[in-house]
């Protein structure tokens, strides 16, 4: 197929609209012939309405410039996108020379519309019965509805009524923005859905209902928008761009994440020799000048650094396990700063995604199995072994609906061995050891992996995958992993040594005390340690 991209936007490569028009041609696959015309770059003049074209030259412009070649593309085109942003509610200027001169494609004989548009037409020169329209545009307010209205109705004259798609889409801008490229690249992603769908057939109910989400909700758009200006509201004064930057991410703040307790986030930067105080509140979010707060949360880092982690250069997670720059006070505030300046929920009215939705993996039942090799087999080596291997071979169905990691199979596979050594042996003590020991190892070994045992069962709870991209997540789970399991890898010849010296009670009070204590251990260090990395 051949698709010809009209894009209209004086900006050209840089445009917003654009990035979204890419990617509906992504989605129409890599078998089409794509040629895209930058209106902006092309000499095209307004129409004189001298109508040569009908009349002295038909089918012809007696202006010598690029339209001619344009008109070309357009009758040689199977699919024709027009791509441009919103300007004063209708199209570019470029665009709309552009329009005016496309009469040569048209007889000047009058002839009644079977559409109902308007009171009248002018029939085709050529054939255009099968060529397909696609309209593509962004804007600058918080919403596309109620803004195009005379952009539509000029294109049902054009195209006619219905007899094109369209993609209009709000918050234009906020695609010019690295740090916002999560909820950008995610509608990115929808666009480029709907253009598979439009090759198949038709764009689906469910892709129009995403393309039509906002962005962001209005109030924080526009807090946005105002705030990206740069100028005082009440003086129209220019202001730093820290503090405008800084408002920017104050707008960002979702109330929705309020757990009862106003915080203070105090940003300071440190080359420039400036600090701003956001208040983050049940009602929102508030910029202070003055220092007059005290803060829960302190952010000392060099301006640019920043800028960098905001725009994606770096991770915000990498910038600190290097140091780059230092966090004092709550550090509970950084853990989930997904949850207070990430994506809002927009979510109401949105289908749900087809298929089965997994929950979070229970590290509380792979625990539960080992738990019952400790407890059942030495208690009763045979029925405690048969108890054991049931709950190992229970363990698909009591997690149908929750994600299974390696090590909930691992430890499926690695029980039931003890269990049947427990069987084979008639030993139920010395099966439940060389669990402790076996269990010692899982964790110690995973210590040197990317994905430590624990992290793989508590990475949901600070951004799932994206987690494992975070140096001082992953370090602090190493280490805990390498303490779990040097404890039980000790505590493995302990027991076994205090039970062939009789000393069944005290072996059994020891594998369960100390465990408990490198429980309270690990609450207490998963708190203490990324702040203190943080605080250096």
């Amino acid at each position: 197929m051949n698709i010809l991209v009209l894009n209209g936007s004086p900006k050209g490569e840089r445009s917003n609209t654009i990035k979204l028009t890419n990617a509906f041609v992504e989605g129409l696959g890599t078998d089409n012939n794509v040629d895209t015309a930058e209106l902006c770059k092309l000499d095209i003049k307004g129409c004189r309405g001298c109508f040569a074209c009908w009349k002295a030259t038909p089918g012809k412009c007696v202006i010598k410039d690029d339209m001619a070649d344009i008109l070309a593309r357009i009758q040689a085109a199977d699919m024709v996108i027009f791509s441009f942003p919103l300007y004063y509610f209708g199209v570019p200027g470029e665009m709309k020379n552009m329009i005016d001169r496309q009469l040569p494609n048209v007889l000047p004989f009058m002839e009644e519309r079977s559409d109902g548009v308007g009171s009248g037409s002018h029939p085709a020169r050529y054939d255009f019965s099968k060529k397909k329209y696609v309209i593509i545009s962004t804007c600058g307010f918080w919403s596309a509805a109620g803004n195009y209205d005379a952009v539509l109705g000029m294109f049902d004259h054009i195209c006619g009524k219905s007899n094109y798609e369209t993609i209009l889409c709000g918050q234009g801008e906020l695609f010019s923005i690295p740090s916002l490229s999560g909820r950008t690249d995610e509608y990115l992603g929808y666009v480029r859905e709907a253009g598979r769908e439009y090759a198949a057939g038709g764009i689906s109910a469910e892709i129009r209902v995403k393309l039509g989400e906002l962005l962001y909700p209005k109030d924080v758009f526009e807090e946005m928008a105002d705030a990206s200006w740069g100028i005082n509201r009440e003086t129209g004064e220019k202001v730093p761009e820290s503090l405008s930057f800084t408002r920017q991410m104050a707008a960002l703040y979702n109330k929705n994440s309020y757990d009862g307790r106003d915080r203070v986030l105090e940003m300071c930067y440190t080359d420039l020799g400036e600090t701003y105080q956001i208040k983050l509140g049940r009602e929102g979010s508030e910029v202070i000048t003055d220092g007059s707060l005290k803060y829960t949360t302190r952010i000392e880092t060099p301006w640019q650094v920043w800028k960098d982690i905001s725009a994606n250069k770096i991770g915000g997670s990498e910038a600190l396990a290097k140091h780059l720059y230092s966090v004092k006070g709550d550090f509970q505030l950084m853990i989930h700063w997904e949850d207070y300046f990430g994506r809002h929920d927009n979510s109401a009215g949105r289908p749900k995604t087809p298929g089965r939705q997994l929950g979070k993996p229970l590290m509380a039942f792979m625990i539960a199995m080992w738990m019952t090799l400790w407890i059942a087999v030495p208690i009763n080596t045979f029925i405690g072994a048969l108890i054991t291997i049931g709950v190992c071979a229970a363990m698909p169905i009591i997690l149908i609906k929750h994600e299974i990691t390696f090590y909930d199979k691992l430890t499926a596979l690695t029980v039931t061995a003890a269990a049947a050594l427990a069987l084979v042996s008639g030993d139920g003590y010395l099966a439940a050891d060389a669990g402790y020991l076996a269990f010692g190892l899982m964790w110690l070994i995973s210590a040197f992996t990317g994905e430590p045992l624990c992290a793989a069962y508590v990475k949901y709870n600070y951004g799932g995958e994206k987690a494992l991209s975070n140096p001082l997540f992953v370090s602090t789970n190493k280490i805990l992993a390498a303490a779990w399991g040097i404890m039980y890898v000790i505590l493995a010849p302990a027991a076994f040594i205090m039970q062939s010296n009789g000393l069944t009670v005290p072996a059994l009070i020891v594998c369960n005390a100390v465990p408990v204590l490198m429980g309270a251990f690990t609450v207490w260090f998963e708190k203490w340690y990324p702040a203190h990395v943080a605080s250096t």
